[in-house]
């Protein structure tokens, strides 16, 4: 609300899920101020304890005219991270945060503001619930697909599927892929931390263009955050056409 009459807001978030939390509320956010989100990687009571850093920081971008047109933003050890990348790198380290696809788009020194990349805002949706079962997936050397086809079966209203390398499975991963298909949506991403689904670099059984035929590809996200944007479209009632229209922008 406070985001809506155009002041900036500022939100504590435990680490472990914050990139999904700040994601998902930049999907559904499309005003100008800022949402900026936050926390601590160490205690209070830990020497070197970085939440009131952190949070002086965050509140210096939510109040700055930097800031506006930002949409939801990440603010941990003076680098401001956009929400569709960031992801959290390091499990203790006092910068856990970072953005494979493009590193952080601003910086935070002294309280200034300096702002370096404006991420590319996409239109918003507006999901009427989001109490949806969407499974992650993983896949690996050997996978027969026995993952897959459980998730698809289990009364999931969606399912994202980390591929491997540039967009692949294995053939019985893939067959398993393409009974779940029938059943419900499926967005699939890419395990490395960098990178995209390709379209006709490879020949094999499992390759990117079967993975393309059969799903969404959203190659430029991590699995976590797809799953926050299939909520949300799920939420928002989309069908499937709608569904791969909103992460056209995604498949990078």
């Amino acid at each position: 609300a406070e985001a809506a009459r155009g002041r900036g807001v500022v939100v504590t978030h435990g680490t472990d899920t914050l990139e999904e939390t700040a994601y998902l509320t930049d999907v559904m956010y499309g005003e100008d101020a800022p949402i900026v989100f936050t926390g601590a990687i160490r205690p209070a009571s830990a020497p070197g304890a970085d939440g009131p850093a952190n949070l002086s920081d965050a509140v210096a971008l939510a109040a700055s005219i930097a800031g506006g047109g930002l949409g939801v933003v990440v603010v941990f050890a003076g680098r401001v991270h956009a929400a569709r990348y960031v992801r959290k790198m390091d499990s203790t380290a006092a910068e856990p945060f970072g953005s494979p696809h493009g590193g952080a788009i601003g910086v935070i020194h002294e309280g200034r503001v300096n702002i370096g990349t404006f991420p590319v805002r996409r239109p918003p949706l507006s999901p009427t619930h989001l109490d949806l079962r969407v499974p992650i997936v993983p896949t690996w050397l050997g996978d027969d697909g026995a993952l897959i086809r459980l998730a698809a079966m289990d009364s999931a209203d969606g399912l994202v599927v980390s591929t491997l390398g540039a967009g692949h499975l294995g053939p019985r991963a893939l067959a398993a892929l393409r009974d779940a298909v029938t059943r419900i949506p499926v967005v699939a991403t890419t395990r490395p931390e960098r990178g995209a689904i390709l379209y006709e670099t490879y020949g094999f059984e499992g390759k990117e263009a079967d993975i393309r035929e059969l799903a969404v590809a959203a190659g430029g996200l991590s699995a976590q955050a797809a799953r926050m944007k299939l909520l949300a479209c799920l939420g928002a009632g989309l069908d499937r056409a709608g569904i791969a229209a909103a992460f056209l922008h995604d498949d990078t």
